[in-house]
């Protein structure tokens, strides 16, 4: 089994021997919650039609992984997203996930490994959250934002990227008169510019797709390929990509282990963290600019720190 608790879903996800996914959930939530994580370990054992006893190995994975109940090894999101897109959408080059919190952009191999990364998780700009603030400024849920943004024509400037602000000057904006498709469609066009310059970081590769619950949003998906200038690629269930990796991973851990958890490297695991966080700025350190990127790191990683990411 994989699970994906990630800062605004629960994911789970329930693979065969063969790798093959046969049973997944996804459990909407307000904060990292065990009740949320533990309704969707439970949602994905009976879509698979199994008990907990039959699975032989957990991996756990997200912003909230080492709060998963009988986790046998915790990996990063890097790794699960870049494995899960691999196996939804054979031959993929680029993922772009883009999460509750934060966003990533990573080039995978032919075995679905990553070759290089860029991360922004020290800013809600151009996350779920960040949507999740238009939504609410703009008086609609947020499942229909995506909707209202491919309504809207005229581009207007919104100057600020961080979601502490950007409430504020949606709501000017409204107050001058100005349409909400209108926007609804400018936030997504400069959340669209915010991801090619973490794309940039990486570089642009096809085919690419899209993880995560804003994969599901119209707007985003065509805003971004538009600015990668490129199509991106749907995937069908986009959100469990990051627990069907870490359930192919716990599959390959069994297989590789014997039936035996694999031992701790507690140093392979402040590596990767490392790595991850490296150059990644606070908000202090953002000119709130649609332009301008977030660094990541950009740099590769090594084989052996993908395949023993605790």
């Amino acid at each position: 089994m994989g699970v994906d608790l990630g800062s605004t879903t629960a994911k789970a996800a329930v693979v065969d021997e063969s790798g093959a996914l046969v049973g997944s959930s996804v459990v909407q939530m307000g904060a990292v919650s065990r009740e949320a994580v533990a309704r969707a370990m439970d949602g994905a054992l009976a879509a698979a039609g199994v008990s907990q006893a039959d699975i032989r190995r957990t991996i756990s994975t997200g912003y909230g992984r080492k709060l998963v109940p009988g986790t046998d090894r915790t990996f990063t999101e890097i790794t699960c997203h870049a494995r899960g897109a691999a196996a939804l959408h054979p031959g993929v080059r680029l993922v772009i996930d883009i999460g509750g919190q934060d966003s990533k952009a990573i080039i995978v191999d032919d075995d679905g490994l990553v070759e290089r990364f860029a991360m922004n998780d020290r800013c809600a700009s151009g996350t779920g959250r960040f949507f999740d603030v238009l939504a609410r400024a703009l008086e609609v849920d947020v499942s229909a934002v995506g909707e209202l943004a491919l309504a809207g024509s005229e581009t207007l400037e919104v100057s600020s990227m961080c979601a502490t602000f950007a409430e504020t000057e949606v709501i000017s904006l409204l107050a001058q008169g100005r349409e909400r498709a209108d926007i609804a469609a400018s936030v997504h066009k400069a959340v669209a510019a915010r991801t090619l310059g973490l794309v940039a970081q990486v570089g642009k590769a096809t085919p690419t797709v899209m993880t995560g619950g804003v994969a599901k949003n119209p707007a985003a998906r065509l805003h971004v390929s538009r600015a990668l200038g490129h199509p991106v690629e749907i995937l069908d269930q986009p959100q469990i990509a990051g627990a069907y990796g870490a359930g192919l991973l716990a599959r390959d851990d069994y297989a590789g282990g014997s039936g035996s958890p694999a031992p701790s490297d507690a140093a392979t695991e402040e590596q990767v963290q490392v790595s991850l966080s490296a150059g990644t700025p606070h908000c202090q350190d953002c000119d709130g600019s649609p332009g301008h990127p977030h660094p990541g790191t950009g740099e590769p990683v090594p084989l052996e720190l993908q395949r023993n990411i605790r």
